[in-house]
């Protein structure tokens, strides 16, 4: 009996311990978003967009060093954290440049999703930062094969889809964009692109003539319609979205849609600035032939890509 009462005891003593623990942690304060940012802070953000619409890519450690200098500095700064997480991105997003390109690239998938989680917990309103943080979830998932995490990164990016469609619709097409062009992902990534034109005009586009001008008069700089159009952050946002849009029409197996997908993007006065000229009307003249290299998951050294797996994945919209 003796034995018995000490082991219940004992058992007792651990179950309380481990509530106790739980407790502990519930009841710890939360990260409180910093009401200022530094100046450190400011002058990395000049260095992060200086380099970004530069289409430097080899500088992006040095905009890492001043961004994380900063974010050491003051680690409740949202827009520090989402900034960092964004150079990871683009740094594994555009590994194409690389050759070879290192086992270690998997990181930038793991550092990414670090910092967008803290953007999202510092700022849980800002659903582009919802939007990035699933698909690092999901890029982090398909490294490690953790379907848990898949499923994880799959659902959060629905709720940011429903915070935000006219930007986290782009966010999950682009996303899914990668899948096998038969499978149920990649399908539902081209569904999300018709119906972020869908959401962006405000009707249904049609799906087999889907020609834009007469949307053109639309354009605007304000409210969540905004991110629909070229932007200071994203000088090129309307050439890329139709570039890749028009690839992954081509990846499923539909060229002749994708010729007039393409062509929007030149509707837009910024078209003659553009760096990825040349790209698109390669894709307008040679749609057809691209249906297998855009469907192959690993392409050849020098053979024609997806813009999601190209040297210019984030380069398309972003570079002046």
């Amino acid at each position: 009996m003796g034995q018995r009462v000490f082991i219940g005891i004992g058992v007792a003593i651990a179950v309380l311990a481990s509530a106790c623990a739980r407790l502990a942690v519930w009841s710890a304060p939360a990260k409180a978003p910093s009401a200022e940012r530094t100046a450190a802070a400011r002058s990395a953000d000049d260095l992060f967009w200086r380099t970004l619409h530069d289409g430097d890519y080899d500088k992006t450690p040095a905009a890492l060093t001043a961004l994380q200098a900063a974010y050491l500095d003051n680690p409740n700064d949202a827009v520090t954290a989402a900034h960092i997480g964004w150079l990871h991105v683009w740094r594994l997003g555009e590994r194409a440049r690389l050759d070879p390109v290192p086992p270690g690239i998997t990181d930038e998938a793991v550092l990414s999703r670090r910092y967008f989680e803290e953007a999202v917990r510092l700022n849980p309103g800002e659903a582009r930062y919802q939007g990035f943080y699933a698909a690092t979830l999901l890029a982090e998932a398909e490294i490690h094969q953790d379907e848990k995490l898949r499923r994880q990164g799959y659902y959060t990016l629905l709720d940011a889809v429903a915070a935000f469609p006219e930007f986290n619709d782009f966010t999950a097409g682009y996303v899914m964009s990668s899948r096998p062009y038969d499978s149920e992902r990649f399908k539902e990534g081209l569904d999300d692109q018709w119906r972020n034109l869908d959401v962006c005009v405000g009707e249904t586009v049609d799906r087999r003539h889907p020609d834009y001008a007469k949307y053109m008069r639309l354009e605007t700089k304000e409210g969540p319609k905004r991110v629909c159009w070229n932007s200071w952050i994203a000088p090129h946002n309307f050439e890329g979205f139709f570039l890749n849009f028009g690839d992954m029409l081509v990846k499923a197996g539909e060229p002749e849609i994708a010729v007039t997908m393409y062509a929007n993007a030149k509707l837009t006065p910024d078209y003659a600035q553009w760096q990825y000229r040349d790209v698109l009307e390669d894709r307008v003249r040679n749609a057809a032939a691209y249906v297998a290299a855009f469907r192959q998951e690993k392409p050849a050294p020098g053979a024609p890509r997806i813009m999601g797996q190209s040297r210019f994945a984030c380069m398309a919209c972003h570079q002046n």
